[in-house]
């Protein structure tokens, strides 16, 4: 097994393609140790000391570390434990796990607008910031303003916020004129 690894903009979050499929839909979000102990892959990762954050996606796995260790030294461990992992032939997630969609069902009468806003999301925003090693999920809409949690390699990026105001934001403001504001969430 050979495993790419490919930097993200994010310089704590490093993007590891295992060449095979990790979650066959949706994502999951791992921002401890103790939210990691439900997928097998994320607690195996989690055992390398310096992992602070674990996103599992289709194709990839995002490994965030803490700022007082170097790449060059957990990055080797981060790949054995990989290769571990899908050599062991054990579940991505366990039983109790489940990968998220990103939709927030929303009923009601701003419902059309919720669905263009998701529409939006999974063909233009989504598929971009999977390639940087992240996810953007939709948590709301009120009053002009949508509100999205942003995991992976965007969670604490120093270019979330610009992503968020400046890329998603216009590219929402031009398609659906009722959305004002893109707010982030803490979840």
């Amino acid at each position: 097994m050979f495993i790419q690894t490919e930097s993200t903009p994010n310089p704590a979050t490093l993007k590891f393609l295992p060449g095979q499929i990790v979650l066959e839909a949706g994502t999951a979000d791992f921002p401890s140790a103790e939210a990691g102990e439900r997928s097998p892959l994320a607690k195996r990762i989690f055992a390398v000391n310096g992992v602070t954050g674990v996103f599992l996606g289709n194709d990839f796995v995002t490994v965030t570390k803490s700022d007082d260790v170097q790449w060059d030294h957990i990055k080797p461990a981060i790949l054995g434990a990989v290769m571990e992992h899908f050599q062991s032939g054990q579940p991505v997630l366990g039983s109790d796990a489940q990968a998220a969609s990103g939709h927030a069902e929303h009923t009601g009468e701003d419902a059309e607008i919720v669905n263009q806003i998701k529409d939006l999301l999974d063909s233009r925003v989504r598929p971009a910031v999977a390639q940087d090693g992240g996810d953007i999920t939709f948590h709301g809409f009120d009053r002009g303003v949508v509100y999205l949690h942003m995991q992976g390699a965007c969670a604490g990026c120093p270019s979330s916020t610009l992503t968020l105001k400046m890329g998603i934001e216009n590219l929402l403001r031009h398609y659906i004129p009722e959305v004002t504001e893109v707010r982030p969430v803490a979840v």
